[in-house]
């Protein structure tokens, strides 16, 4: 196999594996809105397609501010900012919404976009949960009793964060915490959690009494050996199950109890699945507060795709008209390079999922304009090899080499912006780089590597009749 054939062999199989990348956000965007939406809900949405952004979509931005006051200290800012985006972005993965664009602004902030959910209620709910589980024993001795009867005395003894307020907290014995359930009685317990949702391995819904649903949980290796301690040695007792201090149940102790149990409290099938979400995906470092959001329609989203499909049309075709006019035949070469390149693009994009914003169609044009702007000098370059009476081949090839320093110039300067860009922009700076940084790497590809290999084909089979 000679090396124009080796060329032309990785050519048709680049071509025809961009063409079944692409296919199925072609599918998947052939659907209806509804069609998309169920199959979302049921988990069957596709893995490698090309992500419409929000802006595109429409869908939900929230920004989130991270409460730095009840952080414990035991781990740094950067660190606890980190295991927010990631318990966040885990709890929403789980959720059923992935792609999710989840990035930390300024100090204290977290930027989460929702496209599709224009309704991101439950989301936010989901999102803004903290989640601390703990296992107390329910404390009877007298000393419990008592204050527990002062408290019922007071007209506000707890704040809305389920912490007891000033006054109360006066009457809190030493070595017991007081809390409310979840219908309101006050409950005295010990006040240290031996074992807390960080010893759980894994949470799901389960079916419970009466038509309610419950949350059975999993100890790993580490919190078995803790339950299995505290339930041995209080058989007979209660065990108050606490999420966000308040008491969701407090069954008996019958026996030693290492590796599972169930939370019950008269959960909705909702209530149940979001609680087993946020216990698998971990609690929270300290409480998050939504501070602004924003709802996009999807219409607004179908006219921005429609105007910039238009906008990338006739622009396109403009091109195409020019190339060919001005430089003939080899300007047909060139729009067809050009083609490819934006097939090439979007299925790289589809490979690695990437989202499409509005910034990021820039970045494509801007592409596609650089690619355009190196056939330019490999053109001009011809034709003036041409000019000094050279043979097509030698102009061909002549071509190629002197603008290849000026092609590698150009690209490699944009590239190194947009890598810059990528790395320390955020939200549509990203997008723009991100489809520049690809553009870039495919158009030279297809500028100097796909349109030489079609000049080497045709000089094989009619080596005098190429106009430039």
């Amino acid at each position: 196999m000679n090396k124009l054939a080796i060329k032309w062999s990785l050519i048709l199989i680049i071509i025809f594996g961009s063409l079944a990348l692409i296919y199925p956000s072609y599918e998947w965007y052939s659907k209806t809105p509804a069609e998309r939406e169920k199959l979302e809900a049921t988990g069957d949405r596709p893995k490698r397609i090309l992500n419409l952004g929000l802006d595109l979509r429409g869908g939900s931005s929230l920004l989130l501010e991270l409460d730095v006051s009840k952080l414990t200290g035991k781990e740094s800012l950067t660190d606890s900012m980190a295991r927010a985006i990631e318990i966040i972005r885990n709890r929403i993965d789980q959720y059923g919404v992935g792609e999710i664009p989840i990035t930390r602004q300024g100090e204290k902030w977290i930027s989460v976009q929702l496209p599709g959910i224009a309704n991101p209620e439950q989301a936010e709910a989901l999102i803004g949960k903290t989640a601390m589980l703990e296992f107390r024993i329910v404390q009877d001795n007298k000393d419990a009793q008592e204050a527990v009867s002062k408290i019922y005395e007071l007209d506000d003894a707890f704040n809305p964060d389920g912490s007891l307020t000033e006054q109360a907290a006066k009457l809190q014995p030493a070595g017991i915490s007081i809390m409310k359930d979840k219908k309101g009685n006050i409950v005295a317990l010990s006040d240290i959690a031996q074992v807390t949702g960080a010893d759980l391995e894994d949470a799901r819904v389960a079916p419970g009494e009466y038509g309610y649903s419950e949350v059975e949980f999993q100890f790993n290796s580490e919190g078995s050996k803790k339950f299995g301690a505290l339930t041995g040695a209080n058989i007979g007792k209660q065990l108050a199950i606490v999420l966000d201090n308040t008491v969701q149940s407090a069954p008996v102790i019958q026996s030693r109890i290492t590796s599972n149990g169930r939370i019950t409290g008269q959960f909705t099938v909702e209530e149940a699945r979001q609680l087993a979400i946020i216990l698998r995906a971990g609690a929270l470092p300290a409480p998050v507060t939504i501070i602004e959001k924003r709802v996009i329609g999807p219409g607004l989203g179908e006219d921005s795709i429609k105007s910039g499909l238009k906008a990338s049309l006739i622009g396109f075709l403009f091109i195409v008209c020019f190339m060919s006019v001005y430089y003939r035949f080899s300007g047909v070469i060139s729009s067809v390079a050009l083609f490819l390149n934006l097939v090439f693009l979007m299925s790289t994009m589809s490979y690695f999922a990437a989202t499409l914003t509005l910034p990021g169609i820039a970045g494509i044009i801007l592409s596609l304009a650089m690619a355009v702007d190196a056939n330019v000098l490999i053109l001009e370059r011809m034709r003036e090899e041409r000019s000094y009476g050279q043979p097509l081949a030698v102009a061909i090839k002549e071509g190629y080499d002197k603008a290849w320093s000026a092609i590698f110039d150009s690209n490699l300067t944009t590239w190194i912006a947009s890598i810059l860009l990528f790395q320390f922009g955020t939200g549509p700076v990203k997008g723009f780089a991100l489809t520049l940084t690809l553009g870039l790497l495919v158009g030279v590809f297809t500028s100097v590597f796909v349109t030489r290999a079609i000049y080497e084909l045709l000089l094989t089979a009619n080596p005098k009749d190429i106009s430039i």
